[in-house]
């Protein structure tokens, strides 16, 4: 991997277990991308022990890892690759190129949902971090009301997280433009810089720095203490393992991975050490382990041939993806490039949020606009023909077809520089309430999986869609926003022109772009912020651990019933700091309990 970090000694060591150990010698600065710990599955033992094991290095994944290795020893598994060193994923200038990337090696896995949404699943260290538009902001009071969670406790995580990869974005003349038309429309009070989530309209954070470097959950390794994190790149989990035999409950004793070479490993928990293996895989990889570990509804794990340890029905359930719709406007006037900046929170439930340049989704050279692209549909295609994903089915045949959408890649090609200079304004609902469910597709834990999120299934999604879409129409016609308008274009021309566009595998009805309702449906896209499936009360507890199975624990996005405020990744980084303080804290109090 070209990390400068191949000096790590192996030892074997007499113990209690007859362990095999391996440690590691600082070579480095323990600072990114030179961490001493971080290394290729391929170069680890066969069989070796920790305190913990956590099964993902993500968003959440990253800050727990490194919590805990304050005081235990910590092996996380990560089945991508390194973000360091890669331009795709370290600067603004080439956002959306990853996502555009469907290369086996890539650091995103495209799938498409039963819904026929494309959509993208993180294969990186740092996980979705490292591939979205950066936008920073935190859960609002309510919501960390409703979790439980301590006050004091999320404060001290957020800002933990905060000192290390969130910025204050400079905004230009298009965000300001969009900034001002929210106001001039009634989305009050203003709130300015913030990270915090109220009503109005504010400018959020960006984990993009002023010189437009990214900063993820990979670089809160740098709090880890380095002699007790071992970081495994390529690891691809592909068991949890149980004891069962005289025990009420199954025990989590250990996990089977792959490395890049597809060499079989076992790491082991310690026997004594009250350590656990906590899952950290994200909204699609955690049920998904946790389904070929055994745990999930069990018919439909015979179905695939999977020994079943623990039937649980919910796993795989509640999955939600808030649904993103966006309207281009064509601009007479130059816009900077920029991501998601200024934020319309309203009081029905929308999020109106801007994105503006040629090249915000993937770079001017390739006028590849990342998930907006002709071109990521064609790929898509290919990918239909082989796997017969229901509802997609039912797209007519004559917008599916590879022929159709080339013409749409060579006209896009064609097209003169100044219809790319513009942007988009978007809108994404909060909750949602509408929920699907994902199953397995096959046991191969690499391989992507039925997903169905039921896009505006609820009538409560829709209504809120739709008035995100009328508050759009209102900035766009603002006195404000009127420089990066042409005058000759009306609302309904602009929602006509981008429906149009092949954003996603939906067919079009004849009143997309004169129905608010069926443009909602018609045009739904991902922005990325998919939850579900191990959630708090069906799956696990209060403390994320799984209900029915020891030293077991899921701590990441799946756990959500709902998306927290604007953009989830703050409350994902500060949930695996605030949830590793957490189990420090009980070990310590078990720790007196025992001397006393």
């Amino acid at each position: 991997m070209g990390f400068g970090i191949h000096c790590w000694r192996r030892f074997v060591a007499a113990s209690a277990f007859a362990s095999i150990l391996f440690s590691l010698q600082l070579c480095s600065s323990d600072t990114a991308p030179n961490y001493s710990f971080l290394h290729n599955a391929s170069t680890a033992p066969v069989t070796f022990h920790f305190d913990y094991i956590i099964i993902g290095g993500g968003t959440a994944g990253c800050p727990l890892a490194a919590t805990l290795s304050q005081n235990f020893t910590v092996l996380l598994l990560e089945r991508g690759g390194s973000p360091y060193g890669d331009q795709n994923i370290t600067h603004f200038s080439n956002f959306g190129r990853s996502l555009s990337d469907l290369s086996p090696a890539s650091p995103s896995q495209r799938f498409i949902s039963e819904d026929g949404v494309i959509n993208a699943r993180a294969r990186v260290l740092g996980g979705g971090s490292c591939l979205n538009a950066g936008f920073y902001s935190r859960a609002g009071i309510g919501y960390v009301e409703a979790q439980g969670w301590d006050p004091a406790l999320v404060i001290d995580s957020y800002q933990w997280v905060e000192d290390v990869v969130a910025f204050q974005p400079q905004v230009r003349q298009w965000q300001s433009a969009v900034r001002s038309g929210l106001l001039e429309i009634g989305v009050n009070p203003y709130n300015g810089f913030t990270y915090d989530h109220m009503n109005g309209t504010k400018v959020g954070g960006t984990i993009f720095d002023r010189d437009g470097n990214r900063h993820t959950a990979a670089d809160l390794l740098r709090y880890a203490d380095p002699s007790r994190l071992t970081v495994l790149l390529h690891a691809t989990v592909h068991k949890i393992m149980f004891k069962t035999r005289g025990r009420k409950k199954p025990l989590a004793y250990g996990v089977i991975f792959r490395d890049e070479a597809m060499g079989k490993h076992k790491a082991f928990l310690y026997g004594r050490s009250k350590g656990e293996i906590i899952v950290s895989a994200g909204a699609l990889g955690s049920p998904q382990i946790l389904m070929l570990s055994g745990i999930g509804p069990s018919e439909h794990l015979k179905a695939h041939g999977i020994d079943v340890v623990l039937d649980q029905p919910m796993v795989g359930q509640g999955m939600a993806d808030n649904p993103m719709n966006a309207v281009y406007i064509p601009s007479p006037a130059p816009t900077e490039v920029s991501l998601i900046q200024v934020v319309g929170i309203t009081e029905f439930g929308s999020y109106i949020e801007a994105a503006s340049g040629e090249n915000f989704a993937g770079g001017s050279t390739q006028r590849d606009f990342g998930m907006f692209s002709p071109k990521v549909l064609r790929q898509a295609r290919a990918q239909i023909t082989i796997i017969n994903i229901g509802q997609l089915s039912t797209v007519p045949p004559k917008q599916r077809t590879p022929e159709a959408i080339e013409q749409a890649v060579q006209a896009l090609s064609k097209l003169d520089d100044l219809a790319f200079q513009g942007g988009f304004l978007l809108q994404k609902i909060m909750g949602p309430v509408s929920t699907g469910h994902l199953e397995l597709r096959t046991i191969n834990p690499s391989d992507n999986l039925n997903v169905t999120f039921n896009y505006f299934k609820e009538q409560e999604d829709v209504g809120r869609c739709i008035k995100g879409l009328e508050t759009i129409g209102r900035v766009i016609n603002s006195v404000s926003f009127s420089p990066f308008k042409y005058d000759t274009m009306s609302f309904d021309l602009l929602l006509n022109m981008t429906a149009s566009a092949p954003v996603n595998l939906i067919p079009r009805h004849d009143n997309t772009s004169t129905s608010l309702e069926q443009y909602c449906k018609d045009t739904v896209m991902t922005i990325w912020h998919y939850h579900g499936g191990c959630q708090v009360g069906r799956v696990v507890d209060s403390d994320y651990k799984v209900v029915g199975v020891d030293a077991l624990r899921v701590i990441d996005g799946s756990t959500f019933i709902y998306s927290p405020g604007t953009n989830p990744q703050a409350t994902v980084m500060m949930l695996g700091r605030y949830m590793g303080m957490t189990i420090l804290r009980e070990r310590e109090s078990q720790r007196k309990r025992i001397t006393k």
